[in-house]
């Protein structure tokens, strides 16, 4: 008799969660999905709106966010062609979280950066032996 499956669970290492979660607490993710949650977008202009992303690394994310259903591309037939990145139903369910995570980084900068700094100078500290 076949073992009844469990539930998916990122804790398990061998569940496909991990994959999951790998791709949407990615930081390219989240900033892909909340510029196009203002809406339908061309590829240069996703590339302006994300300082310092690159090309290859907005093209890699965009086609990783396509095969998992969370983003739409659509081909227009015209010269040049015209293409443009949607969100789809699916990826609109991210927004939320994906906005709550990026205000608590920019509420808690300033705090992450003195624990930074602090950690930083008692490393010094303890070089200099």
């Amino acid at each position: 008799m076949p073992k009844p499956s469990s539930p998916p669970s990122v804790m398990d290492a061998q569940c496909p969660s991990r994959l999951v979660l790998d791709r949407i607490a990615d930081k390219w993710t989240a900033l892909i999905i909340q510029i196009l949650a203002r809406g339908t977008m061309r590829y240069a202009t996703l590339q302006r709106e994300i300082g310092g992303i690159s090309q290859k690394m907005l093209t890699q994310t965009l086609r990783s966010l396509e095969r998992d259903g969370l983003v739409q591309r659509t081909v227009h037939p015209v010269v040049p062609p015209k293409v443009e990145y949607s969100l789809t139903t699916l990826g609109r369910t991210l927004i939320e979280p994906l906005r709550t995570l990026c205000r608590w980084s920019e509420k808690h900068l300033a705090e992450l950066q003195a624990n930074r700094a602090r950690a930083k100078a008692v490393a010094a500290v303890a070089e200099r032996g």
